[in-house]
């Protein structure tokens, strides 16, 4: 049997700077609505760049790692400020990496994920819609699928909230694919309930919860 199949129990504790390629890793084999994502890039940190990375360096104290015996096989990242972290993205964190990005692709519609996300990296259109005032932190949670229905998932997210409301966050909201009903289903037995909101994600659900 795989060290994978073979997999004991595993802990949460917080992000260490080590663990940023496993992280993306995990990012990656999550990334098609909770399936492996790889076939999809053919540069496998965009997604990590985009969905990971700004919440290691920007809120490393919101990045939390699950790790079992073969190595890192979840994270929680989350902010209790969207508003300013989008604002450090778009203006501390982007322009670093844009040095190191191939351009984004010219003349109309990406031809693939790499360059729906290049051109994504290079000019982001984020927006906050009004209902999501009442939600100002948000999360993103990933598990690979050795660690998961075990009840890990849940533990990640009330460790995160736990942090949120320590920060004084009032509410906390996030985005699950329209087709991923698993995530639904789990996000709703946490209390989540859905935003009705406009998004920039088209097929993206917004869920929200208040805090404490």
């Amino acid at each position: 049997m795989s060290r994978t199949e073979t997999a004991r129990g595993a802990c949460i504790r917080p992000y260490r700077p080590a663990d940023r390629e496993a992280l993306y890793a995990v990012c990656l084999a999550t990334g098609d609505d909770g399936e492996d994502a790889t076939h999809l890039f053919r540069d496998g940190n965009l997604l990590g760049h985009r969905y990971v990375g700004p919440y290691l360096d920007l809120e490393p104290e919101l990045s939390f790692t699950l790790e079992d015996d073969v190595g890192a096989c979840g994270y929680v990242l989350g902010t209790d400020d969207s508003v300013r972290f989008y604002r450090r993205f778009e203006h501390e964190w982007l322009p670093a990496l844009r040095a190191n990005l191939p351009p984004a692709p010219a003349g109309g519609a990406a031809k693939d994920e790499d360059e729906r996300l290049l051109a994504e990296l290079h000019a982001p259109l984020i927006t906050l819609p009004r209902e999501l005032e009442a939600y100002p932190a948000h999360l993103h949670i990933d598990i690979l699928p050795r660690a998961q229905g075990r009840g890990y998932g849940r533990q990640m997210v009330a460790t995160l909230l736990t942090a949120l409301v320590e920060r004084g966050a009032c509410g906390v909201h996030l985005g699950v694919g329209q087709r991923n009903a698993r995530a639904q289903g789990f996000y709703r037995a946490l209390g989540f309930t859905p935003i009705e909101a406009q998004r920039d994600e088209p097929g993206a659900l917004l869920l929200g919860r208040r805090l404490p």
